[in-house]
């Protein structure tokens, strides 16, 4: 329940007149708009200018919101690292954005309006984790749900057979463990 409530209260940004907003109607047609007039406007496209951002304050709000959602910090940077490569202005050719990759319709469910706002972006991306992580017992089940989606999760009863997934959860791990030597070691602060 108290995850429920965090997720609800997740950061709401106004709309930025640098950003293309989308939605498909009941008999599929897509309507685009730079000013939406309503909470059906997902964003399609930024065109604001790089975001200024350095590496130590991705890490400091990474910190920040997985000591709120409980999640292990080590493995969202790992997914971050994987998603992203540390670019707030990332985008795949899927339509994922920001530096956790959310897919339009994930932000959709999770409220995040501004997908390029480092700081939204993040903290909506770690609350999915979370969500994946509650809804499956093993991590490798939740990063392949962060991946490819929980439906197809469930549809091969774990990780799908898609090549591209198995590699995501192969790197995810390495990363992971890359991230949790330095933990250990008190390289934490990542200085970069």
């Amino acid at each position: 329940m108290i995850f429920l409530f965090l997720c609800l209260f997740l950061s709401v940004n106004s709309a930025s007149a640098n950003t293309i907003y989308y939605y498909k109607d009941d008999k599929g047609v897509l309507h685009f708009t730079d000013m939406p007039n309503s909470d059906q406007y997902i964003p399609y496209m930024s065109f604001d200018k790089e975001v200024d951002i350095s590496k130590k304050e991705i890490v400091r709000l990474v910190r920040k919101y997985s000591k709120i959602y409980g999640v292990d910090v080590c493995l969202a940077l790992a997914v971050l690292e994987v998603e992203s490569n540390y670019n707030p202005q990332a985008k795949s050719k899927a339509g994922a954005q920001g530096l956790m990759q959310i897919m339009p319709e994930t932000q959709e469910e999770l409220g995040l309006k501004t997908p390029f706002d480092p700081e939204a972006n993040i903290e909506a991306g770690i609350c999915y984790l979370k969500k994946m992580l509650l809804q499956y017992s093993l991590i490798d089940y939740a990063l392949a749900a962060y991946n490819a989606g929980p439906e197809n999760v469930d549809k091969y009863d774990g990780i799908p057979p898609f090549e591209e997934t198995k590699h995501y959860v192969d790197k995810i791990r390495r990363v992971y463990t890359k991230y949790k030597r330095q933990n250990d070691s008190g390289l934490v602060e990542y200085s970069q």
